[in-house]
Order: C-alpha cells, then structure tokens, then sequence
C-alpha cells in the first residue's frame, strides 16, 4: 500500500514544531531524520523539506519521522549557532535538562519524544551563515557504531569522521551522541553552507536519505527522490558511495587568541601538510599579524569559517585528519 503523509504540530519544550511522518505498510525500522538544530543551517532544512515530500506514495517498510526545522526559535530570529532566548548553542544541549533553559527544554523534549524510540537517528546539518564546509558525515562510536558506519557509509558523502565519546571528541552534547549513548545508531551528514539554499547540497542530503532507507531496509528498488538535480523523480537505492570515501578519526577545531580579522589561507576540501600556514588573525585596522595558525597535523579542512569576524577564543575551521 503507497505510503500516506501526516503533518502535524508537536509540542517540543513549548514550541510548536512540524513534523511530516510517513508509516509504511509493512514491519520495518523507525527513523528519525532532523534538521535545522541550528537555525540558519538552511541547505539541510530545504533538503529534509524535499525528502519528506518525496515519501508520498513510497512503498515503504517501518516508519519515518522528519522534522525539517527543530530550532523555530533561531530560525525565526535568523540566529546562527545559538538559541536566542538563552545563548545557547542546541547542538551541545543534548540529551537535555527538562529543569533548564529553552535549548536545555528542547533538547530534552527532542531526545525523549523523538530520538529515545527510534532504530536510526540522521541528524542533517550544513555550514552556518558564516561557515565554509566540504561534505563530511560524523558517526558515532559506541555499542551500535557497526550500523552507524554502515549509515555513514551509505549517506555518501565524501569523507567519513568516527567521533569518540568522550573527551577525545570536538565537542559534546549533539542528538547523535545522545543517541549513540543509549545504543541508537546516530550520524551527523554535513552538506552545504554559508546560509545559501543551493540545489547541489540539496541533492546530496537528499541522495543519502535515499541510501539510507535501501541501506535500512526501508525500500528496495527506486528510492523516494533520487533524481536528476532540482527534480523528484525516480531515485537509484544504491547504499555505498560511488567511490569509497576517505575516512578520519580525528576531528580538530582550531581558535584564535584574540578578536580580530581573519583571512583564510586554504579551502575546504584542501589537503594540508603538518605545519601548513591555514590563515593569519591580524589587527582590524590591518596594521598588525596577530596570530599565524598552522596545522597540528596533516588533514583536511572540514569547515572554515568565512567572516573574517571572529572574537577571542573564536572557532576558525575544523581539521579532518587521521
């Protein structure tokens, strides 16, 4: 039986948040797919928006829940990174504190109404408003890191980071170690960035959320929206990448000293030498080199920040690296 679309409002820490489920006919796996954790990450939202529309009549097994825009709040408010309410960035909020401030609430009301039932959690992301990114997906390490990989795996992407729990990881707090905490297979896909809703990191989120289903066997024979770019038509349900991509383990974000101006010297994407000038922080009447930043080690470049405005302690770029 073709699969039938509900839209509704969830209540999520008060907020009235859409959701699009889609529950297939026959007995399969629950995912759950969000975006817009943060608020003007707007390539993934448009994706998940597409994908979704996409499940309409798809023969689908097991049940999908998609939230487009979790963070209305910062979306609203075109508010990068953080909530406005409370400052806080919800991407380091989970699984959250019922007794905390409105990214604490939500966070928590995400985890416990959505994530804590699902068999697979993809966290779709892309660069901020002032944040370059090549493609990357993040899984977690943990009791269900084999499915996580396979999920990694499937999405696409070009480069495939393992993300360690604990203090060895970038940063802490997002759904997918949440989810991975509690034995739920969790990615975080990355396409897209500096707040530009463009049709080729759209596609990308939407191929992957296609593989995923083959891969979770959701579907098997064309996909939900596979396909040619700007158009929802007959998709492949291919699950591995049509080159193998290149795989991290390590996942290190570089900061400046001082406020200031910053001029990058590489791209995303690049691959970059131990020891490589990556930019230069200099005064802002230019009269100045405060700071050079090198590479630790040899990597590439996830994301570069790419407003030459950054404060002390600011966050530069992220380096992939093995």
């Amino acid at each position: 039986m073709p699969t039938m679309l509900n839209r509704r409002m969830l209540d999520l820490a008060g907020i009235e948040v859409p959701v699009v489920e889609a529950a297939g006919s026959g007995h399969g796996p629950k995912l759950t797919v969000i975006a817009g954790v943060h608020g003007c990450e707007y390539a993934s939202m448009a994706a998940v928006r597409q994908w979704s529309a996409g499940l309409s009549g798809l023969d689908l097994r097991g049940s999908v829940r998609a939230v487009p825009v979790l963070n209305l709040p910062a979306f609203l408010a075109r508010s990068p990174f953080v909530v406005p309410e409370d400052g806080k960035n919800l991407n380091r909020c989970f699984p959250g504190d019922p007794d905390g401030t409105l990214a604490d609430r939500l966070a928590h009301a995400t985890f416990t109404q959505l994530i804590a039932a699902s068999d697979a959690l993809i966290d779709a992301h892309c660069g901020d408003l002032p944040e370059a990114l090549e493609p990357f997906t993040l899984y977690e390490a943990g009791p269900a890191e084999d499915q996580a990989l396979a999920l990694a795996l499937a999405y696409g992407l070009g480069y495939v980071i393992r993300q360690e729990q604990g203090p060895g990881r970038a940063v802490g707090g997002p759904p997918s170690a949440a989810a991975a905490a509690v034995g739920i297979p969790a990615i975080t896909a990355e396409a897209g960035g500096c707040g530009l809703v463009e049709q080729a990191a759209i596609d990308l989120h939407v191929r992957g959320l296609d593989r995923v289903l083959a891969a979770l066997g959701m579907i098997d024979g064309p996909a939900a929206n596979e396909g040619e770019a700007g158009t929802q038509g007959p998709a492949r349900s291919e699950t591995a990448p049509e080159s193998a991509p290149t795989m991290l383990s390590r996942f290190i974000w570089l900061r400046c000293d001082n406020a200031g101006w910053w001029e990058p010297a590489v791209r995303p994407g690049d691959t970059v030498a131990e020891g490589q000038l990556l930019g230069t922080v200099t005064s802002i009447d230019g009269g100045a080199v405060m700071q050079s930043i090198t590479a630790p080690v040899a990597g590439v470049p996830m994301f570069i920040t790419s407003s030459p405005a950054v404060e002390a302690d600011g966050l530069l770029l992220g380096l992939g690296a093995r």
